[in-house]
């Protein structure tokens, strides 16, 4: 099985206990995701010292307004050229809290698409709350997304999943499918095909178990609810998402 989008990197996890626990799980691969570049480079290190950890390069929204980003561009491309470096992520638009600064997560998103597209890597992409400018700015980079591209912790509904699947998106669904009052995420999962969908956890949030530090152990959980929800067998829904994420990973391979 397989963990598209966690987080190690200062958030209290206690290893060696906590890889053993998520390979015990059955957990085979794990992608750690950036939102700095600093944590970008500790996940490097965990990945040069455990077989089946990649990670990403990016810069999350969050930090739009403070991130020079001609300033760190040659920390980025060293980190992106490490080969257990599979994408530039996780990167977007985050409007959910009050002021953003909204032309700087534009411009800070654009540049990072645009350096994905230099360094033949696909993308993952953090969107909340920004659903019309994520699909403005996509559209004006279609032709620059040719690598792929994931929006992870898809949360805009079955409504909106025509939009980025027209554009060539994979969707990765992590623990809120299992949560009661999901309908939304419930139906994204219903209508996504088969071929784009990814598994994932957002570790250490958003765990499938409300109040717990969420982990990649928690992977089969989400498996089985996936497979659920589509009318398949776990074995298949494994067997399926371990292909797409080669398609779309294809360094993990």
């Amino acid at each position: 099985m397989i963990d598209v989008h966690a987080h190690f990197a200062e958030e209290g996890y206690d290893f060696p206990a906590e890889w053993e626990k998520l390979r015990a799980a059955g957990v085979r691969t794990v992608i750690l995701a950036a939102d700095t570049l600093e944590h970008a480079a500790w996940h490097a290190k965990f990945c040069k010292e455990h077989e089946g950890a990649f990670f990403t390069v990016g810069v999350h929204p969050e930090f739009a307004a403070t991130c020079a980003f001609n300033e760190v561009r040659p920390r980025f491309l060293s980190l992106a050229a490490d080969e257990k470096c599979v994408a530039v992520g996780e990167i977007g638009l985050d409007y959910h809290y009050e002021g953003p600064d909204k032309a700087a997560q534009r411009a800070l998103f654009e540049v990072q698409l645009a350096m994905a597209d230099e360094l033949g890597l696909p993308v993952q992409i953090h969107s909340r709350d920004a659903c019309a400018d994520t699909l403005a700015i996509l559209r004006a980079f279609h032709g620059r997304l040719k690598h792929g591209f994931l929006m992870h912790c898809y949360s805009y509904g079955a409504e909106n999943l025509n939009d980025f699947l027209g554009l060539g998106a994979y969707f990765s669904f992590g623990g809120v499918t299992c949560f009661k009052n999901a309908r939304r995420a419930l139906e994204a999962v219903a209508a996504c095909p088969m071929d784009r969908i990814l598994s994932e956890t957002d570790s250490p949030y958003l765990s499938p178990f409300r109040g717990e530090k969420n982990t990649p152990a928690n992977i089969p959980v989400i498996v089985e609810k996936l497979a659920e929800i589509k009318g398949v067998s776990p074995d298949e829904m494994i067997k399926t998402i371990r292909n797409n994420a080669a398609r779309l990973f294809p360094r993990i391979q």
